[in-house]
Formats: structure tokens, sequence, C-alpha cells
């Protein structure tokens, strides 16, 4: 049996991923806080782990060594809506298997899961373009400001028509 633990602030994203993965046969369990997960993580022993970057205030590598030394044979994925390199490395470095961005396909999703990942070919879909990365950084902060331009322009250090304007011209996947 293949158990899941989803480490996930979000509600509504859990709940989408979590019965996505059921349909795969995946025994699936949900925490909203690094506590919580590592909580379920020491009762369930899952098998597989999603942990999203961000839960919260909180940071889930924080958890990451803890997590690898209690199941060290489980696949552990970070989730996140903020990539970049350095957090990537900083992941493996700490014991996830692997990193991805949202948003992820289930089929990516997926093989990441079963360690398929190294064989992988990388779709243009999953690259996104740096305007398409930044639209969606700006989104997040603005979402985390319950959309209140001027306090998410003066986090991101623009000027507030600035800002609208870029919310205006959404990039395209390219």
């Amino acid at each position: 049996m293949k158990t899941l633990l989803l480490v996930e602030d979000e509600q509504s994203f859990a709940d989408i991923l979590l019965r996505r993965l059921s349909h795969y046969g995946y025994e699936c369990l949900h925490g909203m806080s690094n506590e919580q997960g590592l909580a379920l993580a020491q009762e369930n022993q899952p098998t597989h782990m999603i942990l999203d970057l961000k839960v919260g205030s909180e940071n889930s590598l924080v958890i990451l060594p803890q997590l690898r030394a209690l199941l060290p044979k489980s696949r552990i994925i970070l989730l996140t809506g903020y990539a970049s390199i350095a957090t990537a490395v900083e992941a493996i470095k700490l014991g996830a298997d692997d990193y991805l961005s949202k948003p992820v396909d289930t089929k990516t999703l997926l093989a990441m899961l079963d360690g398929e990942n190294k064989d992988m070919e990388v779709s243009d879909t999953s690259i996104m373009s740096p305007s398409r990365l930044e639209w969606e950084h700006i989104q997040q902060v603005l979402k985390s400001n319950d959309g209140n331009i001027s306090v998410t322009a003066r986090q991101l250090g623009m000027h507030r028509r600035t800002l609208q304007r870029k919310l205006l011209k959404k990039p395209t996947s390219e």
C-alpha cells in the first residue's frame, strides 16, 4: 500500500491534489502545518511525502532533515510556487528526492513520486518564461495580502501603478 503525506496549508489545492492522487492508489494524509506533518509522519510512516515549501509563515525546509531521518526510504518531493535554484539545491541537500514548481501536472508528479524523474524528458510546458515567473510570483504575493495592491507593491518594491500595469499583462506560458 502506498501512503502519501501532503503538507500543504492551502485547503482547496490540497483537496484537489489528494483527490487526484487517491485515484492512482495512494492512501492520502494531509497536514496543514509542519508540526502536523511531522506528527502524521511519525504516526503513519508514509511511503511518499509532498511538502509545500511555504506552509503559512513557516518554511518546510526546516523539517526535511527530521523527515529524512525518520523515514529514510520514503520519497520526499518539495512542491513550491516560489521556485529558485537556491532553494532547490538546499532542499536536495536537506533530504528531498525531488523539487517541483507549481503548477504541476499529474503525470509529472506521479513520475516523481515513483522515482522515474531521472529518465523524464523536460517538456516545453514545464519551463516558464521570466515574465511568466514574475507574474506568478506577483500573484502569490497579492494573494497573501488579500488582494491589497498598495501593500503588495510595497512588498515587491515597486510603484502601485507599475504593479497594476503588470497585472493587466498576463504572460502566456511561452
